[in-house]
């Protein structure tokens, strides 16, 4: 049996194809019982609708936007890459993704450029949002203006984003105290904690989740309060090894952030590479080579370029007002170590 058509609906009903097309469209104009009858037609008829046909004979266009922490975060810049593929790649499914590059953990600067961008050329926005009052309002103000928005890697639920696109943050923070509680030995000893900004609510959630764990699981390894970082090898390092140097009783560390090039040279300046258990997080080229000589135990990972692609997805259901694939988007954690890394 072939597809039923906008014809048939309208046939169905007993209207023209322009009011089919109204309804459709969800435009005024029509009453609310000739609505009631379309809608009966295409139930009866089990009509679906083709988006992707009704979008190029109308030739619409998903304008989005990204916006992507900068610096030296291997992990965002790979996100950042990834952005880039998929933007060239959605362009043939008349997509246009412009990517554009804020301050790092800065609420203010964040908040700025979404107010900054242009509503009428834009229909969706993805963010790595960071925990703000002002930023909040910003995202609020887009949604009023009818601009979807989802948040990316890192959540604002508080909020009215849309959707949020990434790992379940307060799980990998658990799976990495089930690795590191099982690393480390059965003595007595303490658990270094690297993280970027307590500000990212990712770095917060993870946090809480490692510590839960560790309580719960682990009582015989004391958790130390997080050493903020900034994702910045050269900070990291500094309060590392002081912390290192200051407290002989470290014997595991959890990098919940990026500052994984930090903590190998600290690691290594310190000759304690391969003593401290460490657990971290993202494949960067640095956690992989520390994956390797022994350094890092084991790495919690996700894929960036699902993350982008989702991104766009969702963006564009959104926009179409239609379902997703809800296992298609779903972000999975990963773990590397030495004897899986591809």
């Amino acid at each position: 049996m072939s597809r039923a058509t906008i014809r048939d609906v309208a046939r169905a009903a007993g209207v023209s194809l322009a009011t089919v097309d109204r309804v459709l469209n969800r435009r005024a104009g029509v009453r609310a019982a000739t609505v009631q009858r379309v809608e009966e037609a295409m139930r009866r008829l089990d009509f679906t609708r083709d988006l992707a046909a009704a979008n190029l004979s109308k030739k619409r266009r998903y304008r989005l936007t990204f916006l992507l922490p900068d610096g030296a975060n291997s992990f965002m810049r790979e996100l950042e890459a990834a952005v880039q593929a998929t933007s060239r790649q959605s362009s043939m499914e008349r997509a246009e993704v412009t990517v554009a590059m804020v301050p790092a953990f800065d609420g203010p600067a964040l908040a700025k450029a979404l107010d900054g961008i242009d509503r009428a050329a834009t229909d969706g926005v993805a963010v790595v949002a960071t925990e703000s009052a002002e930023v909040r309002a910003a995202i609020d103000r887009l949604r009023a203006d009818d601009v979807r928005v989802v948040t990316l890697v890192s959540d604002l639920p508080a909020s009215t984003r849309d959707r949020f696109v990434g790992i379940d943050n307060g799980v990998a923070g658990r799976t990495a105290a089930g690795l590191l509680g099982r690393f480390c030995p059965a003595a007595p000893g303490r658990v270094a904690v690297v993280a970027g900004s307590m500000l990212l609510r990712d770095h917060a959630e993870r946090r809480s989740g490692f510590e839960q764990v560790m309580r719960a699981e682990y009582p015989h390894l004391t958790v130390l309060a997080p050493l903020e970082g900034l994702d910045d090898a050269e900070r990291v390092a500094a309060l590392l090894g002081e912390a290192l140097a200051a407290d002989r009783d470290i014997v595991g560390l959890y990098s919940l952030g990026a500052g994984n090039r930090g903590v190998v040279t600290t690691l290594a300046a310190a000759g304690l590479g391969g003593r401290i258990r460490v657990v971290a997080h993202e494949l960067s080229p640095h956690a992989r080579a520390a994956l390797r000589d022994g350094t890092f135990d084991a790495v919690i990972n996700q894929d960036a370029g699902h993350e982008a692609r989702s991104a766009v997805r969702i963006l564009k259901a959104l926009i179409d007002d239609r379902a997703l694939v809800e296992a298609q988007e779903r972000i999975r954690i990963e773990i590397f170590m030495r004897d899986n890394l591809p």
